[in-house]
């Protein structure tokens, strides 16, 4: 079987880098993959992934995006919403008879931004350690995978931008809301 890993690298796209999963993962990830599911691994991973771009790549923000999202435009709009904030949350917003965030969440992690500043690093330490400790596919303890986490970042941290946007976040969950 190929491996994505070698698919990408073979591809030799000019403006992309391509990480392996053994170039980040690191002792604490390891240690908690074997009692994880591959989903709730790949959740576990997702801020881990965006500290390791940030502290390898010396990048001034990092911008984790769902393999399934789309741009209708180009994302410029969004981040230039968010200004000199250091954390870009997006809403689930979902419409009332759909709605889960007691469960799944307020913010979806599908387009998450994170600064290299202490507002940005400290959030992202927060929310790696968190997901270390505990990231699984079930409602426990007032967490869900790893978006749950977010829900009280608006006050736990300093420099978070909630995206306002409408077409940032469409999702087959809320897209009923605006119809054409």
């Amino acid at each position: 079987m190929i491996k994505a890993n070698e698919i990408l690298n073979k591809l030799n796209f000019k403006h992309a880098t391509i990480i392996s999963l053994r170039e980040f993962e690191d002792e604490k990830l390891l240690a908690v993959k074997p009692g994880r599911s591959k989903a709730e691994y790949c959740w576990t991973s997702t801020s881990s992934t965006i500290l390791y771009v940030i502290n390898n790549y010396k990048v001034p923000s990092c911008t984790y995006v769902d393999a399934d999202l789309f741009f209708y435009q180009n994302p410029k709009i969004l981040f230039d919403e968010m200004g000199d904030k250091s954390i870009l949350l997006t809403l689930h917003r979902y419409p009332p008879k759909f709605n889960r965030t007691t469960t799944s969440g307020i913010y979806c992690v599908q387009f998450i931004t994170f600064f290299n500043n202490q507002d940005g690093l400290e959030a992202l330490n927060w929310w790696r350690d968190a997901c270390i400790d505990w990231c699984y596919d079930r409602y426990e303890d007032g967490k869900f995978g790893d978006q749950k986490y977010l829900d009280d970042w608006t006050t736990r941290f300093k420099g978070v931008h909630v995206l306002e946007h409408l077409g940032g976040g469409l999702a087959s969950w809320n897209v009923e809301q605006w119809p054409c």
